[in-house]
């Protein structure tokens, strides 16, 4: 077998709720999973050597890294918005879900199998503009709990769409690709990953064979899923894998920039009391912003599972660290809330009401807007002055707040 290119690693997301369909992920740079078996070794007196294994649940991570392109695409994906949406705040987080599949081939150009993240959630992410010459470049940190690789007659990982157009639309024919059994199962029958149905926002899982509204069964002679009950306008996404490959595995995307510059974007600070944010709360000088949001997950398991039953976020914590060349005191200016030059800026009475907002346009023309981010009550936690032999003195800045706004709509940052 031939070795597999990271060409050839076509990553897809699969959102697992609302009217949120696939997309390939574009403009990534690193992809780093990470799986940990949590096996627990036990042993006994009187016996030399293990007994066995406890194999608990294992613990996954997801690692992303891509360039800044200005699309909102991938926002509305981990947050399982549907396309119309503009805005995203950190509460949606709380209880998206979805895969991440990479589908893989290699340098013979031979179809190698599809190594899928199930049922990933956002753990944190960071929008960090290094240096005035950088790149801008979001990194996303995803957690879950299982890591399968599909291959030989289940080599490609299938998702199907159905919206139904009436209480009697039950049945859906997959006869085009048609699902593999999972050769896992114990039962004979177990063909589909997951099946879900969306109505009216609600997402539920449907069991195979299920009698009444949680049901389906599945014929492997005739192709058709059939679900027990369905009403006009119900979203059905069935998830499973083939020998078949799907109509479309990743598509290039030569409509966005290839990236986006520090140059391209804007950052102010400001107090709220003093009204909307202007030219004056531009912030000059800055070398360096980082945007961290890190969430602390209550995802709920049970006695009696393996798998997460219920997802949510206990505390959510946005960080903004902003490295400057000192040249004059605007930022502490802004946090102490007084004008140009004010007499006395004292530690102890700086704001814990700061807002910072980072715009993103296309180009450093900025005449086109893509989207931004507005961080509130933001209170400072480290200012860092700092001086070395033969360097410009700098004035490093931490923040710290809850809240983080993520929009394509310009007139919503204020």
């Amino acid at each position: 077998m031939s070795q597999i290119h990271s060409s050839y690693f076509q990553p897809r997301i699969y959102p697992r709720n609302n009217d949120c369909e696939p997309a390939e992920i574009d403009r990534a740079q690193t992809i780093d999973p990470s799986g940990t078996t949590n096996w627990e070794k036990v042993e006994e007196i009187g016996r030399e050597g293990i007994v066995g294994h406890l194999k608990k649940i294992p613990t996954v991570g997801y690692k992303l890294t891509q360039n800044e392109y200005g699309s909102f695409e991938f926002w509305r994906k981990i947050t399982n918005s549907p396309d119309a949406t503009l805005s995203v705040d950190l509460n949606d987080f709380k209880t998206a879900a979805f895969d991440i599949a990479a589908f893989l081939t290699d340098d013979d150009a031979a179809f190698v199998g599809t190594m899928v993240y199930p049922n990933l959630r956002t753990a944190g992410f960071t929008v960090n503009i290094a240096d005035p010459d950088a790149l801008i470049e979001r990194t996303f940190d995803f957690v879950g709990e299982q890591a399968v690789t599909w291959q030989g007659d289940n080599q490609y990982y299938i998702y199907d769409e159905h919206v139904a157009t009436s209480g009697a639309d039950t049945d859906i024919d997959l006869s085009a690709i048609p699902p593999a059994r999972d050769p896992d199962s114990e039962y004979a029958d177990v063909y589909f990953v997951r099946v879900l149905r969306i109505r009216s926002g609600v997402t539920t899982e449907l069991t195979e064979n299920g009698a009444g509204v949680l049901g389906y069964t599945y014929s492997d002679v005739s192709h058709i899923l059939q679900i027990t009950s369905i009403t006009t306008g119900d979203i059905i996404k069935s998830y499973y894998t083939s020998a078949t490959a799907p109509a479309v595995i990743f598509t290039d995307n030569d409509t966005d920039v290839a990236g986006i510059l520090a140059d391209s974007a804007e950052i102010y600070l400001y107090i709220p009391q003093s009204g909307s944010p202007s030219s004056s709360d531009y912030l000059y000088r800055i070398q360096s912003v980082s945007l961290d949001v890190r969430f602390e997950r209550e995802d709920v398991k049970e006695i009696g599972n393996r798998e997460v039953v219920k997802r949510g976020i206990k505390d959510k914590t946005v960080t903004v660290t902003l490295g400057r060349i000192l040249n004059n005191f605007t930022v502490e200016e802004v946090l102490r809330g007084v004008a140009a030059d004010y007499g006395k800026i004292d530690i102890d009475k700086l704001s814990d009401e700061a807002v910072l907002l980072v715009k993103i346009f296309e180009d450093y023309t900025k005449t086109t807007f893509k989207y931004g981010f507005m961080a509130t009550g933001l209170a400072p936690t480290d200012l860092k002055p700092g001086a070395a032999i033969n360097e410009y003195v700098k004035a490093d800045a931490t923040l710290e707040g809850e809240y983080l706004l993520i929009t394509t709509t310009e007139g919503d940052l204020v």
